[in-house]
């Protein structure tokens, strides 16, 4: 075969692969562009093409390896740049393919094509890192940061430092517990969680948890929810107890909706309430929620005036 037949050939099997490109056949393109490279394999246009072939069958890696040979065989070509950029963004390497797409431009400034996806990946890579940043943030839970001075504060109390941090520490986990169930399930069971006395609580007879999904619907149910919380207590020798609500389900009563001081910033936010309850100090905070990136997020605790914002009355009798 003459160098002229074989190079009606070469273009012959690009034209065909072209051909089948566009009718959606990327299987049998490839195939052909890769017939066509072995007859020209220092041709980028072929390796560009099967690029684009391989991108659509989802063949990313191949299709990135022939990206790679089109800007090595051609680097002042923008489509090389073009095609990695396409490949690395199938990839989900938004910052990646935005730099493959900044060279592409700089080739080409005037490509509409070429500045719609710079535009596009800017806003996907900020996405994206947004998302991750969200689920970081649901992922280490550490409310303790929060509650810095409330460790000072009980020490101050309970004198005995293995006292303050029995107590502190049970706050802590169970404010942290409420917080994951939240970012898992995006709201919380209303329950009071006890500190039981490891030596005279009779287990069998007292559990750690008490369910009040029936507490807040009127002021009959919660006014017999505290009656009865207040006697556990005290038949369970607790230490100390916490409270976790969900705003939604408290029809009573309803402590965000006070006039002038009693207003608060979180009066039409999602989220739940936390209220820290023992003989020595009562503490309540609003837990807020939002939906970031399809995920629900906690944000920082807010510590409420608990004399303004108390969700149950005193269960502890005051010491």
């Amino acid at each position: 075969m003459g160098e002229s037949e074989g190079k009606a050939a070469q273009i012959s099997l690009k034209d065909q692969g072209n051909e089948f490109f566009k009718a959606g056949n990327y299987l049998k393109a490839a195939a052909l562009y890769t017939q066509a490279i072995k007859q020209d394999p220092s041709n980028p246009t072929l390796y560009s093409n099967r690029a684009a072939a391989f991108l659509n069958l989802v063949k990313l890696s191949k299709a990135l390896a022939d990206a790679d040979t089109t800007i090595t065989l051609k680097p002042d070509w923008e489509k090389g740049y073009f095609r990695k950029g396409c490949v690395l963004e199938a990839m989900e390497r938004y910052e990646d393919a935005l730099d493959a797409f900044q060279v592409a431009l700089k080739y080409n400034a005037k490509s509409s094509e070429v500045a719609k996806k710079i535009k596009r990946l800017t806003q996907l890579a900020k996405d994206k890192k947004r998302a991750q940043e969200v689920e970081t943030m649901r992922t280490n839970v550490d409310m303790s940061k929060h509650l810095d001075s409330l460790k000072t504060e009980l020490s101050g109390l309970y004198g005995a430092e293995d006292g303050s941090k029995e107590v502190f520490s049970f706050l802590v986990e169970t404010m942290e517990n409420a917080v994951k169930s939240c970012h898992e399930n995006s709201t919380v069971d209303p329950r009071v969680y006890f500190m039981l006395n490891k030596d005279k609580t009779d287990t069998e007879k007292y559990a750690p948890v008490v369910n009040i999904d029936k507490a807040f619907e009127s002021p009959h149910t919660h006014n017999n929810c505290y009656s009865f919380l207040r006697e556990y207590a005290d038949d369970s020798f607790s230490g100390a107890a916490c409270l976790v609500a969900p705003k939604s389900i408290i029809s009573y009563p309803q402590v965000w909706k006070g006039q002038g001081s009693r207003k608060w910033k979180h009066g039409q936010t999602d989220g739940f309430f936390f209220q820290f309850e023992s003989p020595l100090l009562r503490k309540v905070w609003f837990v807020p929620s939002t939906i970031e990136k399809g995920r629900t997020l906690c944000r920082d605790p807010v510590e409420l005036d608990i004399g303004v914002h108390e969700v149950l009355p005193r269960v502890f009798k005051q010491t």
